[in-house]
């Protein structure tokens, strides 16, 4: 509990200094760790030590959610696509 105290004191101590309010910082502080978290799994998964799926479930985010994240970093990847093998059979 002491350390949970000190966090809520921190955040009251940023909301009033910055004037945002206590979710705005909650917010931010959640994408931060979220994004450090994905860069950490993307650094694996370029080393193949990762598969998609282990990768997702440990980020709690859909495959098509990790997909669109690969995109926009720019990393490349190659995801099985079911209507090219249906157009061919």
């Amino acid at each position: 509990m002491k350390g949970l105290q000190e966090i809520k004191s921190e955040i009251d101590r940023l909301v009033s200094t910055n004037g945002k309010t206590e979710l705005e910082v909650v917010e931010a502080l959640h994408k931060y760790y979220f994004n450090k978290a994905v860069t950490a799994e993307i650094k694996l998964y370029k080393k193949k030590k990762k598969k998609v799926a282990q990768i997702t479930k440990d980020l709690k985010i859909s495959h098509r959610r990790f997909y669109k994240i690969l995109e926009d970093k720019k990393v490349e990847f190659t995801k099985y696509n079911k209507s090219k093998e249906e157009e061919s059979v």
